[in-house]
């Protein structure tokens, strides 16, 4: 069994044109010694068959023609006609002797030039039969003894022998052993070189298409895509070939939709893509993969095409790109303008933890996309991150999900917006100093009050003191704690002023609604009410926090309290009777969302203008009277706050603006 399994593992080892070549053969072989043997006995056996019968018809003419000789006793005819027999054509070559016997076993004649060998005369015919055939030895020599009885009517009046040579039968023998083989080798040599050539046809393709996947498999797609003796393609005219985002199949399946081919398709249809040889399956089979290289090819170039555009894109970027690992969230690779507004050189970025870069956001990022549960592309807006020295700056980060060298990354496209942040600020800040501006009356109004509170008691103390009227110790003390609570007031108001026209960066910390509404209210309240305006306000106690700013939101509450009174006065003027000019204002909480709404009595805002009214310079007020930045302002600081600021209609006329944010963890 070992040595059986061992001729079948060099069998599998061996090619396949040498596998097919060698079954041929065996195969020929195996069929040719079988036919040889078979019609090696039938001749054998047929040609013996054929020297017996022959040495048998030269005993039987012995007997016919000598019997009258032995009875007329003429022995010199008796023996002239045995010669005549041995030596007639090629007989003498077959028959080795002939000798005639009387009744009585004497010898008459024979033609031998020696003595008779007493084996001979040993073979007699047996009783009852007129033949005997007998295989004998004379002197060495091997001989096949025919014995004929030689009668007369009646009566056996002798018997004649024939001997027949049995090494001129062996050398007719071995004749024809030798034209066997020489047939079974001329059949063999013939197999052999038609074998050889039917294979090398058959395994060649396959040859070929080992060859090419060889070379494509180390890479080298340049090699000719015509295999053996087929026509020549050059894949260069295929149209489809220069415009790889259009492949011939892709218009194919173009045609199946459409219906309607134009000439360049009708070229495609052409091509040696479609066409197809006729032949058997290695042919069939050597087109498929043709096909399939050509197909790997232009996929390649596509590749090879896709890559160079990335590349390019990568590197020419305006801005910072960086491709991320999702295991581990390290930098694998930087464009150059991510080196150039970071600070560091390519090879401390490739490598470098991407949170390093910002510390307080980024690892949102790549928690997002952490063992690929992040799907679809997220824009974070307005993130800081960090140059090399520690220098703070502001960015809007998108993050796609991409498989970078067959592992899951993240490409991340930065945009320095530091000094975007810097002109929202100044606009802001601008904004402010216009809204104190617009308000200086009712400033003015409401510090007056403290002012002259505090004159009339210190008046009143000077007086008494003058008069030398001793004032009542508990009035005393009533009119010095007024004058107290009146430089408060005073103070709050003026702090209040101080803290709202500060500069405020972008900063996210806990802030509270009702505290910003009330802050923005200490200005605006007084004067308002000196514009005939009512306030109503309806404050949720306790209000959970949001991630906010308060100076910020001190802002977003003028800018809609200041709107809510321009439509308010769009419709009616102060003192008007019977108009409703009141401006209502509501704080809460719903669903793990914060909320403040400010609603006024004006004419509401129409649906073209509640498309555009968070524009920049977009205003419906007359020439002079706003340059349309405050709602604009307003809608982007609550967007840095990751809020939502939605427009609705109040009952009863006019409009309501809802400012929402997440509520704070606590």
């Amino acid at each position: 069994m070992s040595r059986m399994h061992g001729i079948k593992d060099r069998f599998h080892r061996i090619a396949l044109r040498n596998k097919l070549m060698a079954s041929m053969l065996l195969a020929v072989m195996f069929i040719s010694v079988a036919i040889a043997f078979v019609a090696r006995g039938i001749l054998v056996t047929s040609l013996t068959s054929e020297l017996e019968m022959r040495g048998s018809a030269i005993a039987h003419s012995v007997a016919e023609r000598g019997g009258s000789y032995i009875l007329d006793h003429k022995m010199p005819q008796l023996l002239a006609l045995i010669f005549d027999e041995a030596r007639l054509q090629q007989r003498k070559h077959l028959v080795s002797y002939i000798f005639v016997e009387d009744q009585n076993s004497r010898v008459l004649a024979h033609t031998m030039t020696r003595r008779l060998p007493s084996i001979l005369l040993a073979h007699k015919i047996p009783a009852g039969s007129n033949k005997s055939v007998k295989k004998l030895s004379v002197e060495g020599e091997p001989v096949l003894d025919i014995a004929v009885a030689i009668n007369e009517g009646l009566y056996r009046v002798g018997v004649v022998h024939v001997g027949l040579n049995q090494k001129h039968i062996d050398s007719l023998v071995g004749k024809l052993r030798t034209a066997f083989l020489g047939f079974i080798s001329l059949v063999i040599i013939i197999t052999a070189f038609l074998s050889s050539w039917v294979t090398s046809n058959i395994t060649q393709p396959v040859a070929d298409l080992t060859r090419i996947a060889d070379q494509i498999s180390r890479g080298n797609f340049d090699i000719p895509s015509t295999l053996g003796s087929q026509d020549d393609w050059d894949t260069s005219q295929c149209p489809a070939y220069h415009d790889t985002d259009l492949p011939c199949w892709h218009l194919d399946q173009s045609l199946g939709r459409e219906g309607n081919p134009r000439p360049l398709h009708r070229t495609c249809a052409k091509c040696m893509f479609y066409r197809k040889r006729e032949g058997d399956e290695v042919v069939q089979l050597t087109d498929a993969f043709r096909n399939m290289v050509w197909s790997i090819k232009l996929y390649r170039h596509r590749l090879r095409e896709s890559e160079e555009k990335y590349r390019s894109l990568f590197d020419s970027g305006p801005d910072p790109i960086f491709v991320v690992g999702c295991e581990g969230g390290r930098i694998k690779d930087a464009n150059p303008r991510a080196v150039e507004l970071y600070g560091y050189s390519r090879r401390e970025l490739v490598g470098m933890p991407f949170v390093s870069l910002g510390p307080e956001h980024n690892t949102q990022c790549l928690e997002y996309f952490h063992d690929g549960e992040g799907h679809g592309c997220v824009y974070y807006p307005k993130l800081m991150h960090y140059k090399k020295g520690g220098k703070p700056f502001f960015v809007n980060m998108h993050a796609c999900p991409i498989s970078y060298r067959g592992h899951h990354a993240i490409i991340i496209a930065v945009a320095d917006i530091t000094e975007v942040i810097e002109k929202d600020a100044q606009v802001i800040q601008a904004g402010k100093m216009k809204s104190l501006g617009e308000m200086s009356a009712g400033i003015a109004h409401e510090i007056n009050q403290p002012l002259n509170a505090i004159k009339m008691g210190s008046e009143f103390l000077c007086m008494m003191s003058e008069q030398g009227v001793a004032v009542p110790k508990a009035e005393y003390e009533e009119v010095v704690r007024e004058i107290s609570v009146q430089v408060d007031r005073a103070s709050e108001i003026i702090n209040t002023l101080r803290a709202f026209g500060r500069k405020s960066d972008l900063i996210a910390e806990k802030a509270d609604l009702n505290r910003a509404v009330r802050a923005a209210l200490s200005i605006l309240k007084r004067q308002f009410e000196l514009d005939d305006i009512r306030f109503g306000l309806e404050f949720t106690e306790p209000l959970a926090s949001v991630v906010a700013h308060e100076n910020r939101l001190q802002q977003v509450f003028f800018n809609l309290v200041t709107n809510a009174r321009d439509a308010i006065d769009d419709v009616s003027r102060p003192g008007q009777e019977g108009a409703e000019r009141t401006i209502f204002i509501r704080t809460g909480q719903e669903h793990g969302h914060v909320f403040a709404e400010v609603a006024d009595s004006g004419g509401g805002i129409s649906e073209e203008a509640r498309s555009r009214i968070f524009e920049p310079f977009y205003t419906t007020k007359e020439t002079g009277q706003g340059m349309g930045l405050g709602l604009a302002i307003t809608y982007g600081i609550v967007k840095d706050y990751g809020g939502t600021i939605d427009i609705g209609d109040r009952k009863g006329g006019g409009a309501v603006f809802r400012v929402e944010f997440p509520a704070a963890d606590k």
